[in-house]
């Protein structure tokens, strides 16, 4: 993607040298060069900024059922937004970063690793892993663009998951994710748990879970 700017930037560069020849010194010429180069620029600057955030809307990057497929291991907290809207709404890759720091700050408080939250998808419609050490297993369905619906034995609930650069990010709506990780609160005494609830309400749309790498 980068070189894709550079590329159009040297472009627009030597189009807009081109006219300023054809136009000569006057007034016009050298205001509709800026108004092209603005246009230009701005267009490839939009661009980029689209597809660097991607990765924070759900299913903005899609991954299908083979590279789903496998044992995903976390690797720091995931979020992402139920649309751009909402994700600009928030404040777009500021905010992702603050709300990623707090979740941080939470997993960290109850003990989320990578050797205690993983999750194994076999292709054949089962899952099986743990949450902060609860272990978890049961059944899924992938609808092939974002959405997972998991049946365990004493839960069920829906998972968002996106392509990232690293793996995957696997999310959920906040009451979800608290249930599970509240059972290894409740064995901490650990209240801080509770922060994922209120960061949601916070935040139109947010999903909240663990980015995931194999």
């Amino acid at each position: 993607m980068k070189k894709i700017s550079i590329a159009l930037i040297g472009l627009a560069t030597l189009v807009l040298s081109g006219c300023g020849n054809i136009m000569g010194n006057g007034n016009t010429g050298n205001n509709g060069d800026n108004n092209i180069l603005g246009t230009i620029l701005g267009g490839v600057l939009n661009q980029n900024t689209a597809n660097g955030l991607l990765d924070l809307i759900v299913g903005g990057i899609k991954m299908d059922e083979a590279s789903l497929q496998g044992t995903w291991y976390y690797s720091k907290p995931g979020l992402a937004f139920t649309s751009e809207n909402l994700l600009a709404k928030a404040g777009g890759a500021v905010a992702a970063g603050n709300i990623k720091e707090k979740l941080g700050s939470v997993y960290s408080s109850v003990g989320v690793n990578s050797n205690n939250t993983y999750i194994s998808f076999d292709g054949q419609g089962r899952f099986q892993g743990k949450v902060d050490g609860i272990p978890l297993s049961g059944t899924y369905t992938y609808d092939g663009q974002s959405q997972i619906k998991f049946k365990a034995t004493l839960i069920s609930f829906t998972g968002y998951v996106t392509r990232t650069a690293t793996g995957m990010s696997l999310n959920f709506e906040a009451n979800k994710l608290l249930t599970i990780l509240q059972g290894a609160a409740a064995l901490t005494g650990n209240k801080t748990i509770g922060a994922i609830g209120e960061l949601s309400k916070q935040y139109d749309g947010l999903r909240v879970g663990f980015d995931m790498r194999k």
